[in-house]
């Protein structure tokens, strides 16, 4: 089996973990690394995975996942680069930060890896977008899509595209927790008791969901099915048009692309 270091075991680095041993990794062949040693120690009882220092991850691992936030990237890659064994995979799920910094501060060609994923992650429904380096080949791709394959689907895009991706589906997540929320304030107006209105929501949210996978049919269609003439659909879409609902999630999502690529200039220095 691969050997595989997570460094920084936040919710995603955990859920990773948990993907990977579902998908039928030995815990022997996973570590991890975290600064609070309480953290370490409840993830090392509940996963059976063994807590490590950052050497050691990097003298154990075949495949090295960096899980930490944005901002704290550049501390670990100066913590790995002289630890780094040559010929490690090093693969980033930090949001914003180009393959280029990752680069930039490791050994001269190691391949590398950069990936965006989602929260859905937390219960094995992620959709994480892959990009490779100047020294990732189609091998390493395919070893990093089969990993993120054990926590949801994967596709593969151009780093180009990475800043679109992280608005889109990174970000994306919240944007239908903040469209419930406000569904389920609307049932409370309405009348609804709070638990009955989070109930109608979050199933129709789910069948919706699942139509949009299963289905064929464009999500235009499959509005159109819901609307019926002079109906109560058509008026609500209509409130939706006349408030600009439209134009504001698309300024919403360019906004996200945007701060992408502040945080990458930022950890580029430029």
């Amino acid at each position: 089996m691969t050997r595989i270091a997570v460094l920084g075991a936040g919710k995603i680095g955990e859920a990773l973990l948990a993907g990977l041993l579902a998908a039928g990794s030995a815990p022997a062949d996973l570590v991890f690394t975290e600064r609070h040693p309480e953290r370490a120690a409840e993830l090392t009882a509940r996963l059976g995975v063994r807590g490590v220092e950052v050497p050691e991850a990097a003298a154990h691992a075949e495949v090295l996942v960096i899980a930490v936030k944005p901002q704290d990237i550049v501390p670990v890659l100066t913590a790995l680069a002289p630890e780094l064994r040559p010929g490690t995979l090093v693969v980033s799920l930090c949001a914003g930060i180009p393959l280029a910094v990752l680069e930039g501060a490791l050994p001269a060609g190691t391949p590398c890896v950069r990936v965006m994923p989602n929260t859905p992650m937390l219960v094995g429904e992620a959709m994480s977008a892959v990009s490779g380096g100047t020294h990732a080949g189609d091998a390493q791709l395919a070893a990093v899509e089969k990993m993120l394959g054990s926590v949801g689907r994967v596709v593969r895009v151009p780093e180009s595209q990475q800043d679109a991706v992280t608005a889109l589906s990174g970000s994306g997540p919240a944007y239908f927790f903040y469209l419930v929320e406000a569904m389920i304030d609307a049932g409370i107006l309405l009348g609804l008791p709070r638990t009955v209105a989070a109930d109608l929501i979050v199933q129709s949210a789910f069948g919706a969901a699942r139509m949009l996978r299963e289905s064929d049919d464009h999500p235009v269609l499959l509005r159109e099915a819901v609307t019926s003439p002079a109906g109560t659909t058509i008026a609500a879409i209509r409130e939706l048009e006349r408030h600009g609902v439209r134009a504001a999630l698309l300024d919403a999502i360019e906004a996200a692309r945007d701060r992408s690529v502040e945080l990458g200039r930022a950890a580029s220095g430029r």
